[in-house]
């Protein structure tokens, strides 16, 4: 059974309380998630998928105590692993860069980056002015690539919400983008 936004959030709010029932209840949900999540991003790599669980798990359980209690959760959570995620990538690429030659041409792919974070950075502003019920649909989904049938699990919102969320959400973002352009 996967495990919804409002029962995961219960079950950690539980724990934060001192329920260690809850808080093992927690984990084990979590840990589901977080394997679907990773196995969908690491079809390539399916030995990483078990470590990258295991290093979430970890530091949700050492960050525990950053969680602000009027946040969806999943967002939290989500973040957390999206950040062990590219750590992931980054210790690949250092050990892959190892084995590369050094060429002239990586000042053009140098630009390319800084444009692409600057797109990254800006859109993060931009979804940041979205409502929760319209950023995380479009995060989920658009982003991170979750079907919308996930997305309403992890958020805890209806399939109708997040296909709503998502619709309504794309249209602020393009007003917006009309009005800084």
């Amino acid at each position: 059974m996967t495990a919804t936004e409002p029962e995961l959030r219960d079950l950690f709010l539980a724990s934060l309380d001192g329920d260690a029932a809850s808080y093992h209840r927690f984990l084990q949900r979590l840990g589901a998630l977080l394997r679907g999540y990773f196995r969908h991003r690491l079809r390539q790599l399916p030995d990483e998928v078990e470590d990258l669980v295991q290093e979430t798990l970890m530091a949700v359980h050492t960050q525990r105590q950053t969680y602000r209690r009027d946040e969806p959760l999943t967002a939290w959570v989500h973040a957390i692993a999206r950040y062990k995620l590219v750590d992931l990538w980054r210790r690949r690429e250092r050990r892959e860069a190892l084995h590369e030659p050094l060429d002239d041409d990586l000042a053009v792919f140098a630009a390319a980056d800084h444009d692409a974070s600057d797109t990254r950075r800006d859109l993060d502003r931009l979804l940041g002015q979205l409502p929760n019920h319209q950023r995380l649909p479009i995060l989920h989904t658009k982003l991170e690539g979750l079907s919308v049938q996930e997305t309403a699990q992890v958020t805890g919102m209806s399939e109708s919400a997040v296909k709503v969320g998502v619709h309504r959400g794309l249209k602020a973002l393009a007003r917006q983008w009309k009005e800084i352009t």
